[in-house]
């Protein structure tokens, strides 16, 4: 029978991640959907762990040459069978109601693209959990990740993504670009198409092991941001500039404090207080509490100087101007 749902899910080199992936889906409660898993040119190919998950739930696996995270996922959906293309991060691990809450949820309200939020599982490390938290709480990134209290419309992401194979016939597919997803959403968005939160259908998503892995992460995607304006000069909204916003005021207040009066430093000890307290009652945790501390600096740290960068380099000094234009030719389409 044909699938409702086909997950796309680009792999490189995570054998182990795969390996928990299909085996949150195999728990599904409700099994609607196929597998279509893109090896993007792994020296460590995940096709044994694939063949072994395929006599228990619908998995096509299919190697190709490393082009990048988009082209595989273009590469997975010329492939499948489904009315909906779902996405993943192989990072991710799936709650077994997920496509029983998908289901229900379209079914009763049918969107055109659609997306949840994530969350860290009991099983993650507590640095894990504590980017989690960061990554998803309302003081450090404006809910702009699925939470319900929001500074900026939802935007779905990859980790946590789908849209029917109407859309991809109309809009095409992801272009190769960091921040890809929020291209795409919004490419679906002046499509004219809808776009809709699915509050209770989360992930766990388990994200950077370490802070300095992380910090990476955070600073691609301020600079990305700056991609995205080119592309769009609408879309930069003043959510987006908050970070960037707290490494300026940030690091005069620290000024201030050292050569001026240790009470330029309280505005920052009372957001931190603040964040400690938010994580607590989060998590449950005073030691992922603390942890959401540095996390926060971080996220905010290497997303707002990723972001001032781009900015100087790329609208002040006019070098992003080509690149922008060699994105607007590599369409998904």
């Amino acid at each position: 029978m044909k699938p409702r749902f086909s997950i796309i899910v680009p792999v490189y080199n995570r054998i182990d991640e795969v390996r928990d992936l299909l085996e949150s889906l195999d728990a599904q409660q409700t099994r609607n959907f196929e597998v279509v898993l893109v090896e993007d040119g792994s020296s460590e190919p995940c096709r044994g762990v694939a063949e072994e998950y395929a006599g228990r739930i619908p998995v096509k696996y299919f190697f190709k040459d490393n082009e990048g995270r988009s082209i595989a996922r273009n590469h997975g959906m010329e492939r499948a069978e489904g009315d909906y293309f779902v996405f993943f991060d192989s990072d991710c691990v799936i709650p077994p109601d997920y496509f029983t809450i998908l289901t229900a949820s379209l079914d009763r309200e049918p969107l055109d693209c659609f997306g949840g939020p994530d969350a860290a599982h009991e099983s993650f490390s507590d640095v894990q959990k504590a980017i989690n938290y960061t990554m998803t709480s309302f003081l450090t990134t404006g809910g702009i990740r699925g939470g319900k209290i929001r500074l900026e419309k939802f935007v779905p992401r990859t980790f946590n993504m789908g849209y029917s194979r109407r859309v991809f016939e109309r809009v095409g597919g992801f272009r190769e670009m960091f921040s890809e997803d929020i291209d795409m959403s919004t490419r679906i968005r002046l499509a004219g198409f809808s776009i809709g939160l699915i509050a209770d259908a989360k992930v766990w998503h388990k994200r950077r092991v370490d802070f300095k892995k992380f910090f990476r992460q955070v600073y691609v995607f301020g600079m990305s941001r700056i991609t995205l304006k080119l592309l769009y000069p609408d879309s930069l909204k003043a959510v987006h500039m908050l970070p960037a916003l707290a490494v300026v005021v940030g690091l005069v207040l620290v000024a201030l404090g050292i050569f001026v009066s240790p009470w330029w430093l309280l505005p920052i000890g009372i957001y931190f207080v603040a964040l400690f307290a938010s994580a607590l009652v989060k998590t449950k945790s005073v030691k992922i509490a603390a942890l959401a501390i540095p996390a926060a600096a971080i996220q905010l740290g290497g997303y707002g100087t990723g972001f001032i960068r781009a900015y100087v380099t790329k609208i002040i000094l006019g070098r992003g101007r080509n690149e922008a234009e060699e994105i607007e030719m590599r369409r998904g389409k």
